[in-house]
């Protein structure tokens, strides 16, 4: 039987086997964030199929991000008791295996129920990269391979709507669905083979199950309140009760955190000043990231009558320059300020932002592409320089703890920021039933505004 200790991952593949194992994390993690999105452009398909409309079929995106973002916090407990390679490994395979249940779906609601059972798959990995490369990297390398890690962080949302777009126009919405599981599955395999066992592991002690189940409950109420706004006709009781009762979970879960003995979100990280301030440049980084990846395509088909092949095409080059970016991001992380690069970043993204926000119908092609690459610059260089600027600072069993939780803000930022950009599209201004330049044109200006405020709290980070 193979010894995957440290030592004996050393002495098969000498010092390269960090990078094989960091492979084997950005690997599942390209799979899975690559899922959140690419089920986008399958849903007019989706509805069609199973002749459900829109308040039905937003939840293959809507419980996908809910999912995921909820079961990030339970990697920390895993990775106590488990270690990495048997987490990830479980939860590669149990995604291959509800990828393929949810391409034969016969009913939209074993759709739903695959794509919230592929969330909370995706949750748990993504933690587990970030918590690797702080494990088993000296700290004057992290920040180059957290460039890398990001790469599949950001770089699958961006091509997504690219490949999406090809699987449902050459073969069926249902290929959407199984794409991930072969990636996955050799996920698995090098998962068993390059991934080392836990050096050593805490005493057991009990998972946050109620807090789990009050944080899902809290962020499931919280979108579909924001859902029920788009069309708030009728339904004005229903959403503040909703919003009345997703506050009321939140402060229960607040209340448990602080008192249970092992909490799901350690609040004491909170209480860590260049921590807290990079979570809230996290949930920034997580808003223009899924904010600008949805807005784009919907903006230049909607507003500016691309096609949908003209759209995917149009992120292409974003996407090939942020894989560019990342490499020089992550080395600029391991040795420069962590705050005046994420500022920097936050500068470009607003600039594209703004850019956006000043587009006409006019505008050609080649400069679309110039502001969206220019976004992609800007949270290339914000990722790393973020991870490496929480992280740094805490102790090493503190780790896991901070990269879910880290991780969690992100795709907190993520998920309201999605729903927010459709909420000030849908109250923007409209003709024939569609939504006009100018409304996306708030949009944008919403999501250049709050990506600039959030540096403030980064430039108190002072790392």
């Amino acid at each position: 039987m193979a010894d995957n200790s440290v030592e004996g991952l050393k002495a098969r593949y000498g010092d390269r086997w960090r990078w094989l194992a960091l492979v084997t994390v950005v690997t599942g993690t390209m799979a899975t964030v690559l899922s959140a999105t690419v089920v986008n452009v399958a849903l007019h398909d989706i509805m069609v199929e199973f002749g459900i409309r829109q308040g039905q079929v937003h939840w293959l995106a809507t419980g996908f991000i809910a999912a995921m973002t909820t079961t990030m916090l339970a990697s920390s407990w895993l990775l106590d008791h488990f270690g990495v390679r048997k987490t990830l490994a479980t939860a590669m395979f149990l995604f291959t295996l509800i990828s393929v249940a949810g391409g034969f779906a016969s009913s939209p609601e074993q759709l739903i129920a695959a794509r919230i059972g592929q969330g909370a798959m995706a949750g748990l990995m993504q933690p587990m990269g970030m918590y690797l490369v702080f494990r088993i990297f000296p700290r004057n390398r992290r920040g180059q391979a957290m460039g890398i890690y990001g790469m599949g962080v950001i770089l699958a949302p961006a091509l997504g709507p690219v490949l999406g777009g090809f699987l449902v126009d050459q073969l069926s919405w249902r290929y959407v669905m199984f794409a991930p599981a072969p990636v996955t599955l050799v996920g698995v395999l090098m998962a068993w083979r390059f991934l080392p066992l836990p050096v050593s592991r805490p005493a057991p002690y009990r998972f946050d199950l109620p807090g789990l189940v009050l944080l899902g409950v809290t962020i499931a109420l919280s979108l579909d309140t924001l859902n029920r706004l788009q069309q708030a006709d009728g339904q004005q009781a229903w959403i503040a009760a909703e919003a009345l009762l997703a506050l009321a979970t939140l402060v229960f879960f607040i209340f448990r955190e602080r008192r249970t003995r092992h909490p799901l979100v350690n609040i004491s990280l909170l209480r860590k000043p260049s921590f807290f301030y990079a979570c809230l440049g996290a949930m920034a980084l997580g808003f223009a990231l899924f904010g600008s990846t949805y807005l784009i395509p919907l903006f230049v088909q909607t507003a500016l009558g691309f096609t949908a092949t003209e759209a995917g095409l149009l992120m292409l080059p974003a996407g090939i320059v942020l894989g560019m970016i990342f490499p020089l991001a992550g080395r600029l992380a391991d040795k420069q300020s962590a705050r005046k690069l994420v500022i920097f970043g936050i500068a470009v993204f607003a600039l594209s932002a703004v850019l956006f926000a000043l587009s006409d119908l006019d505008l050609a092609f080649g400069w679309l592409v110039l502001w969206a690459v220019l976004g992609r610059i800007g949270i290339g260089f914000m990722l790393p320089a973020l991870s490496t600027g929480a992280l740094n600072p805490l102790e090493p069993r503190e780790l896991g703890a901070g990269s879910s939780t880290l991780n969690f803000m992100r795709q907190l930022g993520g998920a309201f920021g999605v729903n927010l950009v459709a909420l000030t599209i849908e109250f923007g201004e409209h003709s024939a039933g569609m939504p006009t330049i100018n409304a996306f044109h708030s949009a944008w200006w919403l999501v250049a505004a709050f990506v600039a405020v959030a540096a403030i709290p980064v430039w108190r980070m002072r790392v």
